[in-house]
């Protein structure tokens, strides 16, 4: 490979700061492998609103429709947040781009950091050794569904609508992961009450006899929320369609600590976008604190899509190293925090030239090479 076009969407609130440190980490990659990544930024969420009055402006969207894959900060603004009027809204356009570029598959991986227990919600030894994904269905359900008010307005209706083939596809790429990982697929639905996803148990039974390696065990998604704190470590692969998914996700995500810690991808048969899971967080904006890492792992899992898969090893490496020294923001290392940049500056630079392992405290500070 030697040319790959990114379309960096940085977003809204923290999500140029994240993105910036994210592209970072690509250029160094780019540097010490002999790469060029054509990276191009667009608008998108609620300063594309305000530049142009949509949250998805067309040109962003051909430049993604061109991309071989998509970085994403986040979207979202407080004054449409807290606007119920609002008739256009940031999140329409995220939800636009997935359905224009068929992002079928939300992937969330979720690992709890030895190093970052104590900052779980959940004891010690229930969360440690926690290493799951989780396979959420993204462009059908309730939230693509038919919506509206009743004649009367009396009412309100969201209609929930699935087919065979939207629950093949992801679950196709759910039992592959499984097969690749501990060979353990838990479906999650609400099969006692809705028709819906007794279709996905249907077609989840089917499809097992194609991966025989696979054990693949089902969940109510009450039950799964239950278990998901009582015992993660049962989990190995997750699949779920798209609302249910939107829940478990978050709630697997205070599993590591933070959510500045985690990735996610959103993949379709030709594009691919990926992203931090935490949002757009504005209180943190222009405030050097927001954690970097969620968007650099992120990074890792862009690089994997593109067959780069030493390259995002070394990421998540990087990584590692930054959480092994305390390289982290506050919310992480209350006691001697370092900056949103100086943590991307940190990473980078270890990736440029990971066979020194010794890092210099003022270099970091200062945002140049890290390594003595």
């Amino acid at each position: 490979m030697t040319s790959k076009k990114i379309a960096v969407l940085p977003g809204d609130g923290i999500g140029p700061e994240v993105c910036r440190q994210a592209v970072k980490v690509l250029e160094a990659v780019a540097e010490r492998f002999g790469y060029h990544f054509d990276l191009s930024s667009h608008l998108m969420g609620a300063c594309a609103i305000d530049a142009t009055g949509s949250p998805l402006p067309d040109a962003t969207l051909d430049a993604c429709r061109a991309a071989d894959a998509v970085l994403l900060g986040a979207v979202g603004d407080p004054k449409y947040d807290h606007d119920p009027s609002a008739k256009v809204r940031p999140e329409q356009g995220l939800l636009r781009l997935r359905k224009e570029l068929g992002l079928f598959a939300n992937i969330r991986p979720v690992r709890a950091y030895d190093i970052l227990l104590a900052y779980s919600p959940l004891k010690k030894e229930r969360v440690q050794g926690t290493d799951l994904i989780i396979f959420r269905e993204l462009t059908g359900g309730i939230y693509f569904g038919a919506k509206g008010r009743t004649e009367d307005g009396e009412g309100a209706y969201d209609h929930c609508v699935y087919s065979r083939s939207e629950i093949r596809r992801i679950a196709h790429l759910a039992f592959q992961a499984a097969a690749s990982r501990r060979r353990h697929l838990t479906l999650v639905d609400k099969a006692n009450v809705l028709e819906t996803s007794r279709l996905w148990r249907e077609e989840v039974r089917e499809m097992a006899h194609q991966y025989p390696e696979v054990t693949v065990d089902y969940l109510l998604v009450d039950n799964a929320a239950m278990q998901m704190i009582l015992n993660p470590t049962q989990f190995d692969v997750i699949l779920t369609e798209n609302m249910f998914g939107d829940i478990l996700s978050d709630e697997a995500s205070v599993l590591a600590g933070s959510m500045g810690l985690l990735p996610s991808a959103s993949i379709g048969e030709r594009a691919a976008l990926f992203e931090p899971i935490h949002g757009s967080y504005p209180q943190a904006k222009g405030r050097g604190i927001a954690n970097p890492i969620a968007a650099i792992l992120s990074v890792a899992m862009l690089l994997e899509h593109l067959e780069l898969h030493a390259e995002a090893a070394l990421v998540r490496e990087a990584v590692d190293e930054a959480l092994n020294n305390g390289i982290l923001t506050p919310e992480l290392n209350l006691n001697a925090p370092y900056s949103t940049e100086e943590v991307g500056n940190y990473i980078a630079f270890w990736i440029a030239d990971s066979n020194e392992k010794q890092w210099n405290k003022n270099n970091v500070e200062i945002g140049v090479s890290t390594i003595i």
